[in-house]
């Protein structure tokens, strides 16, 4: 995948000034994250485009305080959600992908998709407008960006039918509120004939504390939505099964964190309503 990414990103040369407002500035965090983490000798995940867009975006990287810790638990996210890409893949190779809030991800530059594939890349259309001038035209026919808010359900007119469906939304769901966001799933569930979904989540004691945060008030973001028990979402969204649920204290590569941030995620892993502060969730319909 490492390859693929160099082989297609050539002649970024121009410093690019952006001005990003409320939720979208939040997209510099977790490329920033990516692209720290990449930069260390044996990464977790490699991100050599989140390299490469973070030297020529003129921002003021620093002052987001991401640090080498919580970079590292960035790129573990974003493993985990291309490893559940990179198998729905596997097994639907004609699947329709809904990459929703892309921001500045190079998910699909990572995981490199067959040509039967259908990607869409959706995001406000400023950001849509960024990709294009940041990122080299994609050479496969396969490949769509929609500039709209993920909200909005005209854009799913431009969507095939009647082969598999994925949906994989990072950092996306504790921005929406219910009301915003069970439509939004009910309409995936409902144009394809199965498929799954990936996402993350927080719980709503973690939404409500962590609208506390001075970066998160600063941004002008705020967190609305919260999943306490990830089978509730069974019965709000018909024909949804949970398939896996991943705690962030659990995932791959934790043991490679300072030893502080390790102690900390033990502790938070043998409380549930800590365990469950935020998850990785994977859902089949």
């Amino acid at each position: 995948m490492r390859g693929g990414a160099n082989a297609t990103i050539i002649g970024w040369v121009d410093r690019e000034k952006i001005d990003y407002r409320e939720v979208r500035e939040t997209n510099l965090v977790t490329l920033y994250g990516r692209a720290l983490h990449s930069r260390e000798p044996e990464p977790i995940l490699r991100d050599e485009v989140a390299e490469r867009l973070v030297a020529r975006i003129d921002y003021d990287f620093g002052g987001l305080r991401v640090d080498r810790a919580s970079a590292m638990a960035v790129a573990m996210r974003a493993r985990q959600f291309d490893e559940w890409v990179g198998t729905f893949l596997r097994r639907y190779p004609d699947a329709v992908v809904l990459h929703l809030a892309c921001g500045l991800d190079s998910r699909y530059l990572r995981l490199a998709p067959p040509s039967t594939v259908d990607w869409f890349e959706v995001d406000f259309p400023d950001v849509v407008d960024l990709r294009r001038r940041l990122f080299p035209p994609a050479a496969q026919a396969g490949y769509h960006l929609v500039g709209a808010s993920v909200t909005d359900p005209a854009w799913f007119d431009q969507l095939p039918t009647g082969r598999p469906g994925l949906m994989v939304a990072e950092g996306l769901t504790m921005y929406l509120t219910e009301a915003e966001l069970l439509p939004l799933l009910r309409r995936v569930t409902g144009r394809f004939p199965r498929g799954e979904l990936h996402f993350d989540a927080m719980n709503r004691l973690s939404t409500r504390v962590g609208n506390l945060s001075p970066l998160l008030r600063r941004m002008g973001a705020r967190f609305r939505w919260g999943l306490d028990d990830a089978r509730e979402l069974e019965r709000l969204v018909p024909g949804v099964r949970l398939a896996e649920e991943v705690a962030a204290v659990r995932l791959r590569g934790l043991n490679r964190l300072p030893h502080l941030y390790q102690l900390a995620a033990r502790f938070a892993d043998r409380f549930g309503p800590l365990r469950r502060v935020s998850r990785l969730l994977r859902y089949r319909f």
